[in-house]
């Protein structure tokens, strides 16, 4: 007679194998309670392994580690969870991979707390409308093309057109948000000597100690590279969720698009439009979707996203630039002949908007921005006339004038943000007309003389009427401008 073991005694544990392995994904037989997006362990090394694909006799999983070290008949075993990064204040200053590791040669960091980072974004009961600046710095976004706290806006152009620069300043701004504002910049399948650069540029403005660098270099898989901006996003999301503020730079999602079209094509998802899988709307709608504004009963916490994509000429038609336009609320677009032209940001405004930001914007520079953007798109018109012409009426002669100071005033250097205040001093002095006798050589010198001399403080009162201020503004600056033509 067989004894029976009590039922209280008998443990099951369910073991996958490994059929197959090639270009660092793997098929498993077994594990049938198998869940997409959950890790398994593979082989003696334990290497780390994401199931994305749940087929009727196998299922399907992209390597972290190398493949070198799995081999056909390793056992898989089930982790019983998604993949997560942990989070907590010591990831500022830091350089992580992917997966959450610290690889800046420092001391490793101990978690209490993980987040997965494919969640679903929040819903519409706990956001609220944007209605706090997020000043980049930046004189033409500033002004004319805002973001709010809690945006998406897109920084789009060919390669070698200042993305990332409009980026890093906006991140060196941040030193003086009074939002405290802890920032997070993913490289997508970037070199890693360029984000050597990028750490040494923030520490150089003491910047880096409210950063987080998130790194999926170019020599990196391409798992590893799909799944870093989730991680990113995952970081940022504790900081919304503890009542703080956070900034995400996704440096650039055209090569996540490139990385997850890798995968799905080794994994034999039928292909789409440029050989994408049909479902890369969704991989990055859920991304972006998660920047959010919380309103004060989930904490008041918010994530704004500055997604990056490189365009090809400048065609802004093509699959993945005119989905990611349709996710985001706004884009900021660069155009490679205004940056061989020695205008920098090369931002073209015809082509760039912010469809939320100017509900944040201050009064004072929402007072100029309408006028600014009007005649802008006046001057670039009558430039592109005036080149079929040389009879010009006095009119038109005034417009091409006065748009070329203004021009020369949005020109900004890299690495120098300017406070919001100090933009309107100066773009209000070009809207006015008092820089119209001004050589155009010389609009640099006379910007650094006027900020030199006053403090827009001094004529700020909530109370005052915007036209009292700016006729108070315009004195004042008729003032200094007398004194800076004496001097020279």
């Amino acid at each position: 007679m067989i004894n029976q073991v009590p039922s209280s005694d008998i443990s099951f544990k369910e073991y996958g194998i490994v059929s197959s392995v090639a270009d660092g994904i793997i098929e498993i037989v077994g594990l049938r309670s198998l869940k997409s997006g959950e890790l398994v362990y593979v082989g003696v090394h334990s290497v780390t392994a994401m199931v994305l694909n749940l087929e009727e006799k196998v299922s399907k999983a992209i390597l972290f580690g190398s493949d070198r070290f799995v081999g056909e008949g390793d056992l898989v075993i089930q982790a019983n969870a998604l993949v997560r990064v942990g989070v907590n204040t010591g990831l500022l200053g830091r350089v992580v991979d992917g997966l959450g590791n610290t690889i800046d040669m420092r001391e490793e960091l101990a978690f209490d707390t993980y987040y997965d980072i494919d969640v679903k974004a929040p819903g519409i009961i706990s956001r609220k409308s944007v209605h706090e600046s997020l000043p980049t710095g930046i004189k033409v976004i500033d002004s004319m093309l805002p973001i709010g706290n809690g945006q998406r806006e897109l920084i789009i152009g060919d390669r070698q057109t200042g993305k990332t620069s409009i980026a890093v300043d906006t991140i060196i701004n941040q030193q003086n948000n009074e939002l405290q504002m802890a920032c997070i910049y993913v490289g997508i399948g970037q070199k890693k000597s360029a984000i050597s650069f990028l750490v040494h540029k923030l520490k150089e403005f003491n910047s880096m100690d409210y950063t987080i660098i998130v790194l999926s270099g170019a020599s990196d898989t391409a798992a590893l590279q799909f799944l870093s901006p989730y991680s990113g996003c995952a970081m940022g999301e504790w900081f919304r969720d503890n009542g703080m503020n956070a900034l995400i730079v996704y440096d650039d999602l055209s090569k996540h698009a490139v990385a997850y079209r890798q995968i799905s094509l080794l994994l034999i998802r039928p292909p789409s439009r440029e050989a994408f899988p049909g479902d890369i709307f969704y991989l990055h709608s859920r991304l972006l979707e998660r920047a959010a504004k919380l309103n004060d009963d989930f904490g008041g916490g918010s994530l704004t996203a500055l997604p990056i994509i490189e365009t090809l000429a400048g065609d802004l038609s093509a699959y993945i630039p005119t989905n990611v336009i349709s996710i985001t609320d706004g884009q900021i677009f660069l155009e490679e002949e205004l940056f061989k032209s020695g205008m920098r940001p090369a931002v073209n405004l015809s082509l760039s908007v912010s469809r939320v930001g100017s509900a944040a914007q201050k009064k004072l520079m929402k007072s100029i921005s309408g006028p600014l953007k009007l005649f802008l798109a006046s001057y670039n018109e009558v430039k592109s006339f005036s080149a079929f012409s040389s009879d010009l009426d006095i009119n038109t002669l005034e417009t091409l004038n006065r748009g070329a100071k203004i021009t020369e005033l949005l020109k900004q250097k890299n690495y120098s943000p300017m406070d919001v205040d100090s933009q309107f001093v100066v773009l209000f002095a070009g809207v006015s007309g008092l820089l119209d006798d001004i050589e155009i050589t010389k609009i640099a010198d006379l910007e650094a003389f006027i900020l030199s001399k006053f403090s827009l403080y001094e004529f700020y009162d909530e109370e005052e009427s915007v036209e009292i201020i700016h006729a108070q503004l315009k004195e004042s600056l008729i003032d200094v401008i007398n004194e800076w033509q004496i001097t020279k």
